[in-house]
């Protein structure tokens, strides 16, 4: 930092180091006083007037009762005051010493009498450089637990990452959004920093649209490193300005890896230009952010990205603009998460200097930020470059100057956003996890649409197998015809009569009875699964387009079966009816007359089985239906009996029907299984929420532990020092 620039941060009085809080009305600078730095002087050979210690104090009290009186016109707002001037200075109304005092009277109203003020010791000099390790006896017992709040924070970074939110929800996008900030947090700024404690002070300089925050950093370093003009946007790819001792830490791109380094100027919006700065002391770095509210909507996501990874955020605002809502918004926002904050009132006219500061104090209280410093600069001009005069930036670089050169200080304000930011990941991941359980219930309510859907498809099946309607139509039919002409009695005799009966069908042509009984019993059991999954298929469907989670997932081809249902229906019809016989063979295999039963027909037992399942009896069908072959039906039914037994035909009958019934039961499965994998292609996990408040809670236990600001709040150097 340049020499006057050092003696008025150690040498100045009250009024001339303060913040200058809106001066007297009328009070301007004398002739002389508002010259700028030339930025063609090599920065390293940056000169300036040596001065006596009582020369500084007489020039620094009046610079600070002139800063009234100028105008501030770095860069142009379209939102300016009419009253606000930008081309002349003013004329002289107060005399220095009167201005002085009312400077000093504006400045102590807007410190709170309350209010402590942080008492920074002599700073070390040298200055220890920011990336440079304390000696061992000056290590800080919080430094032990920072790599298990690490830990945790890579656990919780994981479990965010592993939540999705893809069902249609309200909290839907607003958790996807919250995600996604979190995210940027934890590697932007909490994982790289928690590594390095001792890095250097990122000051992320944000605020709304020409407000004057690129005029305000280039008259920091005395240099137009970061473009400012009148059009809107102007700062559109963000602009980090350090000491060349600091540089190495930006460059590696531990903080804020997502964006690439650059030397110079960029168009793309994703990279981050550095730039070297003698001028500024070692130990502290600013970054001028996109506006907060730029019309251009990647322009505020960056910024908001930018602020999450400030450990000390300067807000830039104007009189004409210190009350829109977006920056309230995000002042709440840093508020919420801890960070250390101060304000800049910029290009404030002087006869409106007491009563807009007044104002913004009061909202500052009301928010909750009553104790963050402001400093309030006032309408001036800019010299040919740009840049501020120094006189009205000097409060501000030596307020930032003792912070720089003071360790303590400046570990104290990295602690205090660190531990906010952390204690501030609690609550928002809870609301992560209630979002995330509301996609779980959603999911599961879908999901128990499509299953009643499916059972009410299951009982459609159970109660046409069991209520005589498949014994109707084709199947009463072959089943008259199967008993009325004697082939259930032929085909129960020996192989003998078997062999006879193909001949006579071979020569005749005729198919054998059993064979047509047996296709009609297929059909209709067919056509009884395709109407079951259709009605289901068409239930679940609009089960789920009733809620706006359920229609975002489906597709035309879920209101209507699988296309190859027809098949696997066949094929499940003939391999159960394979399975009766079997069942069959195995009954006849556990008898004494294992010899004379196998000299009877398997197959037409099974078709006496099968018509068994379909009746209400769990034995062959009676009543109406079957009148017509009801003496040759209790024949038959004897001839079984004798040769099986009547529990064994009825245990027959009864497995059948559990075999087919579960069979059935899969098939239906199958085809729900469609939406649920509608909502596991989705990305819903079993308990997204527990896994995050598990995490979560870890967090704060290790933030807890660290007590990383030793219990006591931060408070900055005042204005009243």
């Amino acid at each position: 930092m340049a020499a006057a620039d050092t003696a008025v941060a150690e040498e100045t009085t009250t009024a001339g180091k303060g913040m200058v809080e809106g001066a007297a009305a009328g009070a301007t600078p004398a002739k002389g006083t508002t010259t700028a730095g030339d930025p063609a002087v090599a920065w390293e050979a940056e000169a300036e007037p040596t001065v006596t210690e009582e020369a500084t104090v007489d020039t620094a009290a009046e610079a600070t009762a002139a800063t009234a009186g100028t105008s501030t016109a770095g860069t142009t707002d379209a939102a300016q005051p009419p009253t606000a001037t930008t081309g002349a200075s003013r004329p002289t109304e107060a005399t220095p010493t009167r201005a002085r005092e009312e400077a000093t009277t504006v400045a102590a109203r807007s410190q709170a009498a309350s209010e402590p003020a942080l008492q920074v010791p002599p700073a070390e000099w040298p200055p220890r450089p920011a990336h440079a390790r304390p000696p061992a006896d000056e290590v800080d017992p919080a430094d032990d637990t920072a790599a298990e709040i690490a830990s945790a924070l890579r656990r919780l970074r994981s479990a965010i990452a592993g939540s999705a939110y893809p069902l249609v929800l309200a909290s839907a996008e607003d958790a996807r959004q919250v995600s996604a900030a979190l995210l940027a947090q934890l590697d932007d700024y909490l994982l790289p920093r928690l590594a390095r404690l001792d890095a250097p002070l990122l000051v992320v300089v944000g605020g709304s649209t020409g407000a004057g925050k690129s005029t305000l950093v280039n008259s920091f370093v005395r240099v137009p490193v970061s473009p400012a003009g009148v059009l809107r946007p102007t700062t559109r790819t963000p602009v980090l300005v350090c000491n060349p001792a600091d540089m190495q830490w930006f460059r590696r791109g531990d903080l804020l890896p997502g964006l690439t380094r650059t030397a110079e100027a960029s168009a793309d919006p994703r990279s981050l230009q550095i730039v070297a700065a003698p001028a500024l002391a070692p130990g502290l770095a600013f970054l001028d952010a996109p506006d907060i509210d730029s019309v251009v909507d990647e322009n505020r996501t960056l910024a908001a990205q930018l602020l999450a990874a400030a450990d000390l955020w300067l807000f830039v605002t104007t009189a004409s603009r210190y009350a829109d809502a977006v920056p309230w918004e995000l002042l709440q926002t840093a508020r919420f998460r801890g960070t250390v904050t101060a304000l800049v009132l910029d290009r404030v006219p002087p006869e409106a200097a007491e009563e807009v500061t007044a104002h913004l104090l009061e909202m500052l209280s009301i928010h909750g930020l009553g104790t963050a410093p402001l400093f309030v600069l006032p309408e001036t001009e800019v010299d040919r470059h740009g840049l501020l005069p120094e006189l009205v930036t000097a409060p501000l670089r030596a307020w930032f100057a003792r912070i720089a050169t003071d360790a303590a200080t400046r570990a104290a304000v990295v602690r205090q956003t660190l531990d906010g930011a952390l204690a501030a990941l609690v609550p928002a991941v809870e609301g992560l996890a209630a979002a995330a359980d509301e996609q779980v219930t959603t999911a599961d309510a879908l999901d128990d649409r499509v299953r009643a859907a499916y059972r009410a498809g299951r009982r459609t099946v159970a109660q046409g197998v069991q209520d005589g309607r498949l014994l109707r139509g084709e199947v009463l039919a072959r089943w008259q015809e199967f008993i009325g002409t004697g082939e259930l009695l032929r085909t129960l005799e020996a192989r003998v009569g078997r062999m006879r009966d193909r001949i006579v069908a071979a020569f005749t042509g005729r198919p054998q009875p059993g064979r047509e009984l047996r296709s009609a019993i297929e059909a209709n059991l067919v056509t009884l699964l395709r109407g079951a999954a259709a009605d289901a298929a068409e239930a679940a469907y609009t089960g789920w387009q009733a809620h706006p989670a359920g229609a975002a997932l489906l597709e035309p081809s879920l209101g209507r079966p699988s296309p190859d249902l027809p098949e696997r229906a066949e094929r499940l019809v003939r391999d159960w009816q394979r399975g009766v016989l079997e069942l069959i063979r195995q009954q006849a295999g556990h008898k004494r007359a294992t010899a004379r039963g196998a000299a009877y027909a398997v197959n037409a037992t099974g078709l006496l089985v099968m018509i068994g399942v379909f009746a209400s009896t769990a034995f062959i069908p009676t009543g109406a239906e079957v009148a017509v072959a009801g003496g040759t039906t209790v024949a038959a039914q004897k001839v079984l009996e004798a040769v099986f037994g009547d529990q064994a035909i009825r245990t027959l009958a009864t497995r059948a029907r559990e075999d087919l019934i579960s069979r059935t039961d899969a098939l239906l499965d199958a085809e729900a299984a469609r939406y649920a994998d509608r909502l596991i292609a989705a990305g819903i996990t079993a308990d997204p929420g527990k896994d995050l408040r598990d995490a979560a809670a870890l967090v704060e236990y290790t933030r807890a532990k660290a007590e990383l600001t030793g219990g006591t709040g931060l408070t900055l150097p005042g204005v009243s020092e």
